[in-house]
């Protein structure tokens, strides 16, 4: 048993890894190549703006994809629902690989572009709920924050491979990463989809679904049945996620482009920044897993968003002193310590709140609908506040306080249910377990 859970947990971190890898490697290449290479604009500041403009496009159809995958996975089964979207977000990463350019092709290149990355969205939009409960639901009831934030680090994990891929192509000279350097990592992501698609397919699927099965509770229309017994925990989680993805996307993504064209920093010392921050994370993000289960996820959850609040003039004071060192330890606040304890339950605190006939649906409803209203937003956001505002920071620390408050109202009614069987008193008609 104690064999089957790690290759759960593997199972879980590897897939949500190479999906994550080939989302953010799209963030951070649209900070540094597609602003150039595909969204040709007379003034810089605009072709950044479109790139991101497509960033945010991929976030506004990952609830599609939600809905289409978790319906196959609340219907179907988790583990078929997540060869699916692995299969389509790598091959769909593998072909930006080889698009031609604007100068290649004109208008062409973008069209392209955005077209696989509406595809890399509605892969996306499935992936995460699945790799979610594949943990949480073959969890011991003791341990379910622990297991619940390791596909968490697949984020992590993801864009850590994104990085370190990206800041080694940097190191070529610059001809030669605009023409071909930047191509390689998208490329290389068919190796990991191989690997991913290997583990996935030696697991069973998980408790839940099967006694779901076996009482006969599937539901015939997973989202309909959400949507009407269940809209309010939509509603927590779409607000819970607000404040756990916008300030990851300036911490992580928007930080690429303003640091190096705003605050002359280099583009190796900017995504090493990102890199170490990243690592710290992932390290962080189970231990932080493993504390909720001890003191509850939304006490956790709660006072990282109140440091999230405290820290968004300080981390742009500090970048602003254009210290290299300064600009390290600012990411690795932000990103490493006070991101992590509200990542690593914010999964578990989700799973929690819904019964196991629509879990995945509700899951990724909530999830997904969060991440559209406030994650690819936050760097086209943050980017238009900027030229809105002559540069100044301000409004950009406002808005992560914001997205704070909201995502603390929207928490307000859940309850503790740690140490309480995940499916326990749960039936298609009950009320939720808030």
């Amino acid at each position: 048993m104690e064999k089957d859970l790690r290759r759960v947990l593997i199972a879980s971190v590897v897939g949500s890894a190479v999906e994550w890898f080939d989302y953010f490697l799209y963030g951070t290449v649209a900070a540094l190549v597609f602003n150039q290479l595909f969204f040709v604009t007379e003034n810089p500041a605009f072709g950044t703006l479109f790139a991101f403009a497509t960033f945010a496009l991929a976030f506004f159809i990952r609830p599609l994809g939600g809905v289409i995958f978790s319906h196959i996975g609340d219907r179907i089964g988790r583990k078929k629902t997540l060869v699916l979207t692995l299969s389509i977000m790598g091959a769909a990463t593998f072909l930006m690989g080889i698009l031609p350019t604007y100068d290649m092709v004109g208008i062409w290149a973008p069209i392209f572009l955005i077209i696989l990355r509406l595809i890399q969205g509605l892969g996306l939009g499935g992936e995460w709920g699945g790799s979610l409960l594949l943990a949480v639901e073959y969890a011991p009831k003791e341990k379910r924050g622990l297991f619940g934030s390791v596909p968490q680090t697949g984020i992590t994990i993801g864009m850590l491979m994104g990085t370190i891929t990206l800041s080694i192509m940097t190191l070529l000279p610059e001809d030669a990463f605009l023409a071909w350097g930047w191509r390689v990592p998208f490329l290389l992501s068919a190796l990991l989809v191989i690997f991913g698609l290997w583990i996935r397919k030696g697991i069973d699927e998980t408790p839940s679904f099967k006694k779901a099965k076996e009482k006969g509770e599937i539901a015939k229309l997973p989202v309909v049945d959400t949507f009407r017994y269940h809209w309010k925990e939509v509603l927590i989680s779409t607000g819970a996620k607000v404040v756990e993805t916008a300030p990851f996307y300036i911490f992580g993504t928007f930080i690429v482009s303003y640091a190096t064209e705003q605050l002359d920093f280099s583009r190796t010392v900017t995504l090493n920044a990102v890199t170490i921050a990243t690592i710290i994370t992932t390290i962080l993000i189970p231990i932080m897993g493993s504390i909720s289960d001890k003191i509850g996820r939304k006490k956790l959850y709660v006072g990282g968003t109140i440091l999230m609040m405290l820290y968004a003039f300080p981390y742009f004071w500090l970048i602003h002193q254009e210290s290299d060192l300064l600009l390290i330890l600012a990411t690795i606040i932000g990103l490493g310590i006070i991101w992590a304890p509200i990542t690593a339950v914010l999964g578990t605190m989700f799973s929690e709140i819904f019964s196991p006939e629509v879990r995945y649906t509700g899951v990724s409803l909530g999830y997904q609908i969060g991440a559209a209203v406030a994650g690819g937003t936050a760097p086209l956001v943050a980017t238009a506040l900027l030229i809105k505002f002559d540069n100044s920071y301000v409004p950009v620390a406002l808005y992560i306080i914001l997205t704070a408050v909201i995502s603390l109202i929207a928490v307000l009614p859940i309850k503790d249910r740690r140490n309480q069987d995940l499916d326990e008193g749960y039936f298609k008609k009950d009320e939720a377990a808030l």
